[in-house]
């Protein structure tokens, strides 16, 4: 009888990589809830939870595992799931450690010295000032958000104004669901005090930025993966992820000490971590950036290209209570990279590229997938989330032999799609 393994969001980028896994033959995998219900923002958490359970009570046969890939709600739906069906999960506790950004800098601060100074941003304040032992610049942002959304970069009392008006606004898009969860859990003072729509501010960190994928179990934290991230020039916004990263293995080692200790100290346990850093190479500082208590789904696709697995591996053996097995590293290509095609002005997409005409690109390019995020007639300014600063028109994951094979791939791709945007004023100006 094959296992039955419940995916929250299962989308089709990742069902082929799931079934293609080396024993997929003895998993059944269902999609628990779909993207356009988690994303919707309309249907509250409680809700959420409700029709999760509605549809595996309604399921004949055994629940083996609910697992998930995707960020909040998904990323705190499956450990609520998981306790009342007795499955295989982390911590509720533990992944709102990690997910409140302020907790979870008060966690990580007796046990490591590489994050950055912090603090709170008082909203309700009409003209809001630094911490005093804080410095510009800095990174004020929501105590919770995804993909970036809400966080500023800003150099001075002026530009931090103008930020906080625009924080005001957003905070409780993804604040009031967060209240949700955290009316769930017995929270300490100073985070209850605050709740989950408050705004907070980091000294700016400098340098590369690096993801660690790990996972824990039964209290023994394991590194299989640590990923280089590549920024547009003079800007915040993620060009690509690169995979295996160009670090030095002294440096990898140090990124696999702070992370064991991170992870330990928020207790998160039966689970795949990604972990976000900086390394500033001139000053020799390492900065931890984030704890995100699930695995990167966009990260799956470089490891199959390179290791011939995705790191879903990972995630599946520990929701099924087995000790995952190493990444074989016998994939295609020697190096992959998952691109962001962007645009950094608002406008009407005027062209996009048919589903045969990508298929056709996918088929001439070897070890190539694309996903495009937009609509003919659709205004970018209407998408939702992505960063403050530009709007993520598609993702491109490419596997080459090496970098300057990789670029080239990447630029074959974006001539070959012919995207077109009417602006509504020049790009820069």
């Amino acid at each position: 009888m094959p296992t039955n393994i419940f995916v929250m969001g299962l989308d089709e980028l990742n069902r082929p990589l799931l079934e293609a896994l080396p024993d997929a033959e003895d998993y059944t995998f269902h999609q628990l809830l779909t993207q356009e219900e988690l994303q919707s923002g309309d249907i509250a958490i409680t809700d959420l939870v409700t029709m999760a359970m509605g549809v595996l009570d309604s399921f004949d046969g055994p629940i083996d595992a609910v697992v998930g890939y995707w960020d909040f709600p998904v990323t705190m739906l499956v450990p609520i799931i998981c306790e009342r069906y007795g499955l295989r999960s982390a911590g509720l506790g533990a992944v709102v450690r990690c997910e409140h950004k302020y907790w979870s800098r008060l966690v990580q601060e007796p046990v490591i010295d590489e994050h950055p100074g912090f603090g709170l941003l008082d909203l309700d304040d009409p003209h809001p000032t630094l911490p005093e032992h804080l410095s510009y610049p800095v990174w004020i942002k929501p105590v919770k958000s995804t993909e970036s959304e809400g966080a500023f970069r800003v150099e001075d009392d002026e530009q931090l104004q103008d930020a906080v008006v625009q924080e005001r606004e957003i905070i409780g898009r993804l604040g009031d669901p967060f209240n949700d969860i955290l009316a769930l859990l017995d929270l300490p003072p100073e985070i209850a005090e605050i709740g989950g729509n408050a705004c907070m501010v980091e000294e700016s960190a400098t340098g590369r930025q690096i993801t660690v994928e790990g996972y824990s179990l039964r209290g023994d934290v394991e590194i299989f993966g640590v990923v280089d991230s590549h920024h547009y020039p003079g800007v915040s916004s993620f060009l690509r992820y690169q995979y295996p990263s160009t670090l030095p293995e002294h440096l990898q080692d140090r990124l696999g000490d702070v992370s064991r200790r991170a992870i330990s100290a928020v207790g998160l346990d039966d689970t795949t971590f990604n972990i976000e850093f900086f390394w500033d190479d001139d000053t020799e500082t390492l900065t931890l950036l984030e704890i995100n208590p699930r695995h990167s789904q966009s990260h799956a696709p470089l490891f199959q290209l390179v290791d011939g697995r995705p790191n879903h591996a990972t995630m599946v053996h520990l929701a099924l209570g087995q000790t995952p097995d190493a990444l074989p590293g016998d994939g295609e290509f020697a190096v992959a990279a998952k691109w962001y095609l962007r645009h950094f002005s608002d406008g009407i997409v005027r062209r996009v590229p048919s589903p045969e005409q990508i298929t056709a690109i996918e088929e001439r390019i070897p070890g190539t997938t694309i996903q495009i995020l937009l609509e003919e007639g659709q205004r970018l300014s209407d998408l939702r989330g992505g960063d403050s600063y530009s709007y993520a028109l598609a993702e491109i994951f490419v596997g080459g032999q090496d970098e300057e094979e990789l670029r080239r791939r990447y630029d074959t791709c974006v001539e070959a799609l012919g995207i077109e945007i009417d602006d509504d004023e020049p790009e820069g100006a």
